[in-house]
């Protein structure tokens, strides 16, 4: 059984860890989930949002009993000082749903996790509400589910939007299950032409973001060989 699982959104997020880990499906609950594997973790990408980042967890908990489970991805930035690519290791992780918070050990400064993607706005008012650093829309649900089920609980995010860049949000790129579409996405930012130097920002700062994500977590892998 893998020692420490992986929690994401998407696979671009976690791309260049899991490259060369095997590939395997499995159901969990009645939905399949991809799963990578190597010989010490295992990687889920288990969609957008809380809800699917519940299920993810509880799937790579049920099928692989780790003695840990990391949430890991993309994050905004809640400071100015934060630029695209810089990691968070978060000691507290807050659900602004409900307020509720979990503390982590070895972190610093805080984590907020929202049910929507964080505007510019939303971004300042959440920094000064929860006085965190980061925002994100998993984090919290998998600490809530890690809990449940007596396991340890970390949180690694990489900054892929500063606290002044506005992701574009198209309708309907997101499903009902958390599953982002691309080609929807794609296709929405074509006809608004004010997206399109963002997507370039986007993709440059995705890039830079799954690297140094990507450096964080092999080294917190590596701790538990």
């Amino acid at each position: 059984m893998a020692r420490v699982a992986v929690v994401a959104a998407v696979e671009r997020e976690i791309q260049p860890l899991v490259t060369g880990w095997r590939v395997v499906r499995r159901s969990w609950d009645g939905r399949e989930f991809k799963s990578f594997e190597s010989d010490a973790a295992v990687a889920v990408c288990g969609g957008i949002g809380p809800e699917a980042a519940r299920r993810a967890c509880e799937a790579v908990c049920g099928l692989y009993e780790p003695a840990m489970v990391i949430s890991a991805g993309f994050a905004g930035a809640l400071i100015p000082e934060l630029p695209a690519g810089d990691v968070v290791v978060p000691a507290r992780v807050i659900d602004a749903r409900d307020g509720s918070s979990v503390s982590v050990e070895g972190g610093s400064r805080g984590l907020v996790s929202v049910a929507e993607i964080a505007t510019v706005e939303r971004k300042r008012v959440l920094g000064a509400k929860y006085d965190a650093v980061a925002v994100d829309m998993e984090a919290a649900a998998v600490a809530k589910g890690a809990a449940a089920r007596g396991v340890r609980f970390a949180a690694v995010k990489a900054i892929s939007d500063g606290l002044e860049f506005e992701i574009p949000v198209i309708e309907g790129s997101v499903d009902s299950a958390g599953q982002f579409h691309e080609g929807r996405f794609l296709a929405g930012v074509l006809v608004r032409p004010r997206y399109w130097g963002r997507l370039a920002g986007m993709a440059r700062n995705s890039s830079l973001a799954a690297r140094n994500l990507a450096e964080a977590l092999r080294g917190r892998i590596a701790e538990f060989r």
